[in-house]
């Protein structure tokens, strides 16, 4: 009878700290290739971007470009995603304590606005392609959620945080509510030419104090029916 015998098996995997060095690498390629998409939007417009011209002026190869994103469409979801971030970053400190509605919902909106403010010179190119109905572009898509859910959990920090007292059934649909209420100010932030989009920033600081009286008033019984109902009509229509 033949006997076999087995070999010790030799891994291939490189070391631990190799891995996370190529990790490193890996990441480091992916924010240029995001960068400089986001550069070569704002010079030439979205529609005129194309991969291979991403890829040539970040110094990658059109595959590599390709192998961390897929499409156009993934790396503007990735640079949503970005942008998110870095407003839950600009807005972290003046959440940090519980304070009052009003003053945690204008920073969180203030600083969305301050966070897209270097981008506004190609927004309106984004929004042509996201306004367009199914478009995987749209803030509501599916294509959308990282970011989406970035946002809304900064709207859920605004509002956990808050020392004013909100009726309960409408705390638990605020954060989405709020982050609508974002997404009416990013609309006429695309359109404001207004110098710095000082216009956006006067919205948002007048309709702060609104959005707070409202939220106070619902606690109170005479407007409970009407909270309730424009809640059910809200759940209807989501």
């Amino acid at each position: 009878m033949v006997r076999t015998v087995v070999e010790p098996a030799i891994s291939d995997a490189p070391p631990a700290t190799a891995g996370a060095e190529s990790t490193a690498k890996g990441e480091q390629t992916r924010r240029l290739i995001v960068d400089t998409a986001v550069r070569l939007f704002g010079e030439q417009g979205y529609d005129k971007t194309t991969m291979r011209a991403i890829a040539a002026a970040a110094g990658v190869s059109v595959g590599n470009a390709y192998y961390y994103f897929p499409s156009k469409g993934h790396l503007v979801q990735a640079f949503y995603t970005t942008v998110q971030d870095a407003h839950a970053d600009a807005c972290r400190q003046a959440l940090a304590t519980p304070g009052p509605f009003v003053d945690r919902l204008r920073a969180a909106m203030l600083t969305g606005v301050e966070t897209m403010a270097p981008y506004h010179g190609f927004a309106g190119s984004f929004f042509k392609t996201a306004a367009e109905p199914g478009s995987p572009l749209s803030p509501f898509s599916a294509d959308s959620a990282p970011a989406r859910e970035r946002s809304l959990r900064m709207f859920a920090d605004v509002v956990e945080g808050a020392t004013t007292k909100i009726d309960p059934e409408l705390r638990a649909e605020l954060p989405e509510l709020l982050w609508l209420a974002q997404m009416g100010v990013t609309l006429y932030w695309v359109h404001d030419t207004s110098p710095g989009q000082e216009k956006t920033r006067l919205l948002v600081e007048r309709s702060a104090p609104l959005i707070d009286r409202l939220v106070g008033m619902s606690r109170f019984r005479v407007f409970k029916p009407v909270v309730r109902e424009m809640l059910t009509l809200y759940r209807m229509l989501r």
